[in-house]
């Protein structure tokens, strides 16, 4: 492998390749050289400010909660960064309501299409049907850790919020959402009795939605927490980690991994906190190895190897590059666990995206022991499961894998079926020949 521009926290070294993308995306990285203006960023009320909400116009109807710069007609004036507007065609047919913000290529994020969202008694109604949900699901029956507002798939697009314990972590992937966290945070802490909130940007604010803030928190909301799932003890960091500091997505998932490796030798690629390593431990593998390059998850996934007092080789490496060690070594396992970073960002990315997850899994196909299990898995939203199945094919070359199953992530990651980029989560399971 050539030597890389710079070193990821994903797990792996990513390949220099060719400026090669579509023109908005060097427009977006252009736009994004000059972040919005901090005062634009301060924490809004969930009541409009404005009597009548500013018109946008779009030149067709659409269905789907994301309206993209291209489609944009006619805008008031009087519409600011993150304001709630009014979508209408341009022959005056309102189509909806939504969240604005003019420097990103999703210009407005639809919250409504019927009721104006503009009093708060819109939004606990809204935020306690998602609660109401999650309640339903006896989640807390088996873990503290789960989510409870899936962007698009509860109603909120551009939000993400997780319980972890006693505390709610909120990711934020558009402006408006960002504007409006605070006053979220509040209303789901009543509704769930919980005492602490902290709220993150999204990592990728500045390219698509045009601007950087901070992180910030409710008084004394603790920097580490301890959490169970399924009877798996793990300490999570929501203000340093990935995403909202944990993968809930992935909690069916790692539960059945255990069917699988009793008496195993298990690999757990780009394992970040361990999750499936440390099940497949107490699953009675044989032996359990995991790889990641974050020096930082590395740590994190021994502490939570020691809280549950599981045996994991932790080995801090480039997953490419140890996957490569491994077939020079003529080295395989019995099951192997391929669960990378998100690939693909946007859609100026699919074939780059694309190509990587076939490297990732041409590497990891020839580990698996014949009669092995591989799982692999793409958490690429734009990436459809038929898209990501062909993929995995074509790089198992001669091999002739039986899929067992493909799952996604559990019932707290509702999927909206006018946005169907929200089931991102995809997780094959092979059976090698």
């Amino acid at each position: 492998m050539s030597k890389p521009s710079h070193r990821s926290r994903s797990g792996f070294q990513r390949r220099p390749r060719p400026d090669n993308r579509h023109p908005a995306a060097k427009r977006r990285e252009k736009e994004g050289r000059f972040p919005l203006d901090p005062a634009l960023l301060v924490q809004r009320d969930l009541v409009p400010e404005q009597s009548e909400l500013p018109v946008v116009a779009i030149r067709s109807e659409t269905k789907h909660p994301t309206v993209y710069r291209k489609r944009i007609g006619h805008v008031d004036p009087q519409a600011r960064h993150g304001d709630m507007v009014q979508v209408c065609t341009e022959d005056g047919a309102v189509q909806g309501y939504g969240l604005w913000n003019p420097r990103a290529e999703a210009a407005i994020r639809i919250l409504s299409w019927n009721t104006p969202p503009v009093t708060r008694d819109w939004w606990e109604d809204r935020l306690n049907q998602a609660v109401h949900l999650r309640r339903q699901l006896h989640l807390a029956d088996t873990s503290n850790a789960y989510r409870i507002i899936h962007a698009e798939g509860d109603g909120f697009p551009g939000l993400a919020v997780d319980r972890y314990g006693d505390t709610l972590s909120l990711e934020a992937f558009t402006l408006g959402m960002y504007q409006r966290a605070e006053a979220i945070a509040n209303i789901l802490c009543r509704a769930m009795h919980l005492k602490h909130w902290i709220v993150r940007p999204g990592p990728q604010t500045l390219a698509q939605e045009g601007f950087l803030a901070d992180s910030f928190g409710s008084p004394n909301v603790p920097n580490t927490i301890q959490i169970e799932e399924q009877g798996t003890q793990f300490e999570i960091s929501p203000a340093e980690g990935h995403k909202t500091g944990f993968f809930c997505d992935q909690r069916d998932n790692r539960r059945r991994l255990r069917d699988f490796c009793q008496g195993k030798s298990v690999l757990d690629l780009c394992c970040y906190s361990g999750g499936f390593a440390i099940n497949a431990a107490l699953a009675g593998a044989s032996q359990v190895t995991a790889v990641d390059l974050d020096e930082e998850a590395i740590q994190m996934a021994r502490r939570n190897a020691q809280l549950n007092k599981a045996q994991v080789k932790f080995v801090h490496a480039d997953a490419f590059s140890y996957m490569r060690d491994m077939q020079r070594n003529g080295k395989t396992f019995d099951v192997v666990v391929l669960d990378p970073p998100k690939l693909i960002h946007g859609r100026d990315d699919m074939v780059d995206g694309q190509a990587r997850y076939f490297d990732l899994n041409k590497l990891a196909a020839p580990l698996v022991h014949a009669s092995g299990i591989l799982v692999t898995c793409s958490c690429s939203g734009l990436m459809p499961m038929e898209d990501f199945t062909r993929t995995v094919r074509a790089a198992c070359g001669e091999r002739r894998p039986q899929l067992l199953a493909r799952t996604g992530a559990g019932a707290d990651h509702p999927v909206a079926l006018s946005c169907l980029e929200s089931e991102y989560l995809k997780c094959l399971w092979l059976r090698m020949d």
